[in-house]
């Protein structure tokens, strides 16, 4: 007999063998199994605790609070004067949205028309951090402040509109204005959350404690240089910047003051490039940078720039207990203009909604050119342009930039949107 190699049948007896032998088997299988599950359930702890080690390294904003212009406008302007017309809204939501920008962006005068989500906070901020858009502070239809509230107004400023540099031509709701509207709504939110008895008013609003641990994001100031070029030297501007960042800083104090602790703040991008000021105002001789856009302009946007960062730091010193993030939106946005060929987009300089030859028409509005009304209509690929209508930016090109942005990339710490409340000076 070949012991070596048993046959079937005696495989199949020694299996149906005595029942000692049996139960040991059946110890044996089962002594696998429990290894097994022990094994599993030790990598599934161990998974669990490596995800909540991640989870803990992301900040777990509840609201965000916003305070700046068309960089960030998410209808106010739009509720306050009038529908802003198609075909701004074309390529995100499909219709006008109230929303600045097409995914928002830049705004040098109040009348500017926009198109759609506004760039860093409400599209890609918002849902890096799980939060949905912000509504607009002074939109009363479908309001949903739990979250947090959008105070940006297309056309403000830092400056009091008031101001001599700006003599009353710019949007009234400043800076110090979306202070007392933000007081104004903390103070009722919290009084109206606490003497809610219904469930649904507590979904709309904030919780009393969210707004000491709610991210504070402010994108403002180009609206104030924008003016000074209006009407003024660009010397002459020079001297009212100070001044100028003096009351941004009253502003970011007021907010601590109100329990605000992690701030995000934008500085200004390349007014030089925004193909609205080309058109108007094309750089003379020996006044035209690299890529075409009037280097004076550029130059004031980067000592207003340069003061603002001394300005954080300062801010840094005196609240220890606040996080600040610097954003180098200049060089973002500067950055895109340098590849835009390579990131796959048209002629930087020039814009898809409102460019008529060497006129500007108002993106959804009407002028008249050489005699004949003419309309301000959209091109019919916006996505390959990076100015939506000479002013502000498009969806691909704000898609592009707050990718760069909200990684940390352009920031000052170097750290993603995600983990700005750990860093402190």
């Amino acid at each position: 007999m070949d012991w070596a190699r048993p046959s079937t049948r005696d495989i199949s007896r020694r299996w149906k063998g005595p029942w000692g032998l049996k139960k040991s088997v059946e110890a044996v299988a089962l002594g696998v199994f429990l290894v097994a599950a022990f094994s599993v359930i030790v990598s599934i702890g161990r998974r669990r605790r490596t995800l909540a080690l991640n989870r803990s390294s992301y900040c777990q904003f509840p609201a965000i609070f916003n305070f700046g212009d068309s960089n960030s406008d998410t209808g106010s302007v739009s509720a306050t004067f009038g529908r802003i017309p198609a075909p701004n809204g074309m390529t995100f939501f499909g219709k006008p949205s109230g929303r600045l920008g097409l995914m928002a962006n830049i705004l040098f005068f109040a009348s500017a028309s926009l198109i759609c989500l506004v760039i860093v906070y409400f599209v890609c901020t918002a849902e890096k951090l799980g939060l949905p858009y912000l509504t607009a502070y002074l939109d009363s239809v479908g309001a949903d402040f739990q979250h947090g509230a959008n105070f940006a107004a297309s056309g403000s400023t830092i400056q009091p509109n008031d101001a001599k540099m700006l003599k009353g031509r710019f949007n009234p709701i400043s800076l110090n204005v979306q202070l007392l509207q933000f007081e104004q709504f903390k103070a009722r939110s919290i009084e109206y959350y606490r003497q809610a008895t219904s469930s649904d008013i507590r979904r709309s609003l904030p919780k009393p404690e969210d707004f000491s641990k709610a991210l504070y994001t402010m994108d403002t100031g180009q609206n104030d240089i924008h003016a000074g070029i209006l009407w003024m030297t660009e010397e002459k501007v020079l001297t009212f910047i100070p001044r100028i960042l003096d009351q941004f800083a009253s502003a970011v104090k007021k907010l601590h003051q109100q329990g605000a602790r992690a701030f995000w703040i934008h500085n200004t991008g390349p007014i030089g490039c925004l193909p609205i000021l080309l058109i108007n105002s094309p750089p003379k001789a020996g006044n035209a940078d690299q890529y075409g856009c009037v280097k004076s302009y550029n130059d004031l946007a980067q000592e207003f720039n340069k003061q603002l960062k001394d300005k954080v730091s300062q801010l840094r010193m005196e609240l220890q207990d606040a996080l600040i993030t610097h954003v180098d939106m200049y060089l973002a946005k500067y950055s895109l203009i340098g590849e835009a060929k390579k990131q796959g987009f048209a002629n930087p300089l020039r814009c898809c909604c409102g460019h008529y030859g060497e006129y500007h028409v108002e993106c959804g509005g009407k002028a008249t050119v050489n005699g004949s009304e003419v309309y301000g209509a959209s091109c019919s690929n916006p996505l390959e342009y990076i100015s939506w209508d000479c002013i502000h930016y498009t969806e691909a090109a704000n898609k592009w930039i707050a990718n760069h942005i909200l990684d940390g990339s352009f920031s000052d710490p170097q750290i993603p949107v995600t983990e700005a409340c750990h860093y402190r000076a």
